[in-house]
This record gives structure tokens, C-alpha cells and sequence, in this order.
């Protein structure tokens, strides 16, 4: 599969070849880092993050970094021309003749997309908004092949914040496009997934889904538990925040109903939604899961600069 010089906006810009030999190229990486800690030697990682983040910033940072390539860029756009009122297109026109690709992050959906239109590099989506994180995606489809062994066939618990979760959103999507898996939706219903992601889901993919409030009925059911924290800075006042922020704590005691074979997993950062002495169990996939960030996001890179072995 070709992808040199294309963007992720959408992990829909993908086929599900393509994302397989992406998949296939992160496998090589983690049986081998050795064999291609220098494939970017003497390229370049943009990255612009007009919102806050560690671990999507820092694994992209750390993939670059780890296949001997450079990066440069800021982390918070109040150090940036942002801030005197440069646009992103005129950002992005600039930074395609510093650097290869580029990474960005920003609060208003849509901006990845529009700052791909101005680009002569390859633009990925760190994040929009509550819309898309289609780099989440790769991490957890990656997750899922390693840890599950497939990714399709699954029961999918999706749970907390399904209505501003962008890495819920995406993953759903993705998800809904490989065959025989069924999702579980578990929120507030202040929180429920949009009305067009359902619609989508049932009448589109015309896949499975449930709705409920209550994790503890569904969790014996789950192949996969997702869990999300209730975002604070999605909402418009906070005492709505308060009011839900706690609606859902997965303890070891919960996980006494669940399967021995059930992953948890969680994009993080965690609140308070996962408790810590979940972390000694087996089934908690989420740091594991970070660490594959860096492999799915290495592998991407490497794609989209047309280096390494990535057929």
C-alpha cells in the first residue's frame, strides 16, 4: 500500500488494507526498533498543539525521535503567531517548507481538515475538537490485533463520555467497518453518542448497538471495556461537570463480573473513572496501550514519508 504524502484526517481516509499495512509495518517496528531507528534520518515532525496534551504530543515527539528523525514545533499556541492572530492556513503554508509532515492539535473541529487543504506536507489530526482522533484509533485497533488477536468479532463496551469523546468517535466508526462486532453504549443520558453516529451505526453499517446506564449489567457480556473520563472542558458550566463527573468507577470488585479474557481499555488521561487497583489487573490494557501509540504512530509516519519497508 502506497500512502506516501497522504493525510489522516479521518481514519475513514483510509481502507482497511490500508490500515492493516499500517498494523503490519508496527509489528516489524516492535519485533525489530533496531532496523529502523534511522529510516527518518534528516526528517522532519511538525507539530502544532493549540490544545493541551502529554501523550499524543510526547508519542509523536518520541516516534520521530526513536526512527532518528527531528521535530519542531510549539505546545501551546499562546508561544505561537496564534496568539497576534495568524491563521492556520497561513501557519501551515509556512511550516510545509520547515518541515516533512505535521502533527496538529486544535479545540475547533474541522481545523486538521482545513489546514490540509493549505499543506504540501502530509497533515495528521491530533485531535479536533470532539470530533475525530484518528491516531487514537490506530493505537487502539493496534491494541486490540495484539492483546485480542483480532479485531473484529468483538463485544465493544463503550462507557462515560459518548457525546464529546472524539476517541470514542472515532473508534466506533472504525470499528463499525470490520465485520461481526456489536457495541455496548453506557452513559448519562446527558452523554449519549450523538444522534448522527447512531444513525450511522444503525442504518449505515447496520451494526448492533445497546444503550444503558448501568455498566454492571452489561460488563459480563463486554470482550472490550473502553472507558472515558467526563471531559471538563467540554462542557459550558460546570455545574453540569459536577453533576456527572463521577457517574461511572470501574473497581476490581466490578471487574469480578467480567470476563478473564476482557481488555480495559482507556485513551487516557484518567480522573477518577478507572480506580487504581484496577491497574494490578491482568484485563488493564491502558498503559500497554499507550505504548503501542508510539509504535502505531511510527509505523504512520514512516508511511506517509514513504521510508522503511511498509508494503
Amino acid at each position: 500500500m502506497n500512502l506516501k504524502g497522504r493525510h489522516l484526517i479521518d481514519p475513514g481516509d483510509f481502507s482497511l488494507l490500508e490500515l492493516e499495512s499500517i498494523f503490519r509495518l508496527a509489528e516489524k517496528i516492535i519485533e525489530n526498533k533496531d532496523e529502523y531507528s534511522q529510516i527518518c534520518k534528516e526528517k522532519i515532525l511538525g507539530t502544532l498543539f493549540y490544545e493541551p496534551s502529554t501523550r499524543t504530543r510526547l508519542s509523536f515527539e518520541a516516534a520521530m525521535l526513536r526512527m532518528g528523525g527531528k521535530v519542531l514545533g510549539f505546545s501551546d499556541a499562546n508561544v505561537s503567531s496564534a496568539a497576534k492572530g495568524e491563521n492556520i492556513a497561513d501557519t501551515i503554508r509556512v511550516l510545509s517548507a520547515y518541515a516533512d509532515v505535521v502533527v496538529i492539535r486544535h479545540p475547533k473541529e474541522g481545523a486538521p481538515r482545513l489546514a490540509s487543504k493549505y499543506s504540501n506536507i502530509p497533515v495528521i489530526n491530533g485531535g479536533d475538537g470532539g470530533h475525530q482522533h484518528p491516531t487514537q484509533t490506530l493505537t487502539d485497533l493496534l491494541t486490540i490485533k495484539k492483546l485480542k488477536g483480532s479485531i473484529s468479532g468483538n463485544t465493544v463496551g463503550f462507557c462515560g463520555d459518548l457525546k464529546f469523546g472524539r476517541t470514542v468517535h472515532s473508534l466506533i466508526k472504525t470499528l463499525s467497518r470490520y465485520p461481526d462486532n456489536k457495541f455496548i453504549l453506557v452513559s448519562p443520558e446527558e452523554l449519549r453518542l450523538p444522534d448522527h453516529l447512531r444513525h450511522m451505526l444503525k442504518n449505515i453499517a447496520q451494526v448492533e448497538i445497546i444503550e444503558t446506564e448501568d455498566l454492571e449489567t452489561v460488563i459480563g457480556s463486554l470482550d472490550i471495556l473502553y472507558m472515558t473520563r467526563i471531559q471538563k472542558e467540554r462542557f459550558f458550566n460546570e455545574a453540569d461537570y459536577v453533576r456527572l463527573k463521577d457517574s461511572y468507577i470501574l473497581t476490581r470488585n466490578k471487574l469480578s463480573e467480567a470476563k478473564e479474557d476482557m481488555l480495559v481499555m482507556h485513551p487516557l488521561p484518567r480522573v477518577n473513572e478507572i480506580s487504581y487497583d484496577v491497574d494490578e489487573d491482568d484485563r488493564a490494557a491502558y498503559f500497554k496501550q499507550a505504548e503501542f501509540g508510539v509504535y502505531a504512530r511510527m509505523a504512520l509516519i514512516a508511511a506517509q514519508l514513504g521510508v522503511g519497508n511498509n508494503a
